[in-house]
């Protein structure tokens, strides 16, 4: 048995793990009868969506193969372990980028399909799920299925954003949107407080990639202040793909030095360095990865780990609940470095269990320092399940059940599709399920 944990480094609970190299010898391991299974990719799941405890875990970063290529369509199909980090070197000196990719590219395909991950441009292009064509899925059955919006329809459905339990995601085909370059035209815009978030947001509907970062620490008038980011596909300036993490790996910080005075510091320089206000074209790489530049930057957490809330909320109320998630983190004096404000758009992958719907998601990161942490993340779950919204499984690590049934109330119909080899942490915690 070996430990295993996930992004937050919240817990390393044991599993029995296999690295399969090839799809047929996966497939062995998926028919074979036993403890639970969970396929994983490559963990940057926050909270314990990739963790099967005493159970088995079967690790797809050696199935990562591209199986076809179209350039003249802009379609691939590769194995499901492939990470976009992988997919971007082939395809962007082509002249190619993927649709919609998260704040990392150190995520595999099938982990971006079983999460329906999101990006900046969410409000113009949807989630991944809205571009995958098909999935080859191999039930514990034995049974190999291609799935599609006209092929097993309620299964694929039930498997975007379906968290890894409806089987074994073998491959993964996807479209891919044309790029003129590798750069893009970017602005950064100071935020005074909560109410000119929504106004610079409203004010960005032709900027198809926008983000804010805001100072959760600041109270009162400031509330909500920092940097609002927004960019564009430039049309010239080469086709450069991304380099090696420059910083290399993070040191393991003691808990100490993560407090309200080394957060208010980095919360005041970052909005205040000189470069960051204004306009400028830069590489897809710092705008989309900003982080990928330090290997492991979880690690700055220390040894405890860390925590995020990120939660949706619908736009008739996003305003004012928004103020009070920062006002209740503010409070508790508990602040993030990390905190991410933006807007989401109709949700288009069809994904029963997708996290994105019209409105405004948060998302603060914080230390774990024990369980007055963990009430705070129950409050913030709580304020945001009350305003009709929902948290996002693969970050959370202390949703309740009953959070879990009001932001996901269809969620009855991927446990009736769920592959029964198949189980989870987050699963077990929020469902009751025993396996």
């Amino acid at each position: 048995m070996t430990p295993m944990t996930a992004w937050g480094r919240l817990a390393r609970p044991l599993h029995a793990v296999t690295r399969p190299p090839f799809l047929d010898v996966a497939a062995g391991t998926v028919t074979t009868q036993g403890a639970p299974l969970l396929a994983r990719g490559l963990g940057r799941s926050y909270g314990d969506v990739c963790l099967n405890a005493n159970g088995r875990l079967l690790v797809t970063d050696r199935l990562d193969r591209l199986q076809w290529i179209d350039l003249q369509a802009g379609r691939v199909r590769a194995e499901a372990g492939l990470s976009l980090d992988r997919l971007l070197r082939t395809i962007v000196p082509r002249g190619w980028f993927v649709p919609v990719t998260p704040g990392t590219k150190v995520v595999t395909l099938g982990g971006a399909v079983a999460n329906d991950v999101h990006g900046k441009n969410h409000e113009t292009a949807g989630s991944f799920g809205a571009h995958v064509n098909k999935i080859g899925l191999l039930r514990s059955t034995g049974e190999s299925l291609t799935l599609s919006r006209d092929e097993n329809a309620e299964l694929f459905a039930a498997t975007i954003g379906g968290l890894g339990l409806t089987g074994f995601i073998q491959w993964v085909e996807m479209r891919l949107v044309p790029i003129a370059s590798a750069r893009l035209h970017t602005e950064q815009l100071a935020i005074r407080d909560v109410d000119d978030f929504f106004r610079i947001a409203a004010d960005s509907r032709d900027w198809p990639f926008t983000v804010a970062w805001v100072d959760c620490l600041a109270k009162g008038r400031e509330l909500g202040r920092g940097l609002f980011m927004r960019g564009r596909w430039a049309e010239t300036g080469g086709l450069e793909v991304h380099k090696a993490p420059r910083l290399g790996f993070a040191p393991e910080l003691p808990g100490v030095v993560l407090n309200n005075v080394t957060m208010r510091a980095f919360n005041a320089l970052y909005r205040k360095r000189p470069y960051a206000v204004g306009a400028c074209t830069q590489h897809y790489d710092p705008f989309f990865y900003p982080l990928d530049a330090l290997s492991s930057w979880n690690r700055l957490y220390g040894k405890r780990g860390f925590y995020q809330h990120q939660s949706v909320i619908p736009m008739p109320v996003a305003r004012a609940t928004v103020v009070r998630l920062l006002e209740t983190t503010a409070a508790e004096g508990q602040g993030s470095f990390l905190a991410v404000l933006k807007l989401l758009g109709e949700p288009r992958s069809g994904g029963v269990l997708s996290f994105p719907m019209p409105g405004a998601t948060l998302a603060l990161d914080f230390p774990d320092k024990g369980e007055t942490t963990r009430r705070l993340l129950v409050r913030l779950g709580e304020i945001a399940t009350a305003a009709g919204g929902r948290i996002y499984p693969a970050k959370d690590a202390v949703m309740t059940p009953e959070m879990f049934r009001s932001g996901y109330p269809d969620w009855r119909k991927v446990a009736a599709l769920r592959d029964p080899a198949f189980g989870s942490d987050f699963w077990r915690r929020v469902t009751g399920d025993a396996r």
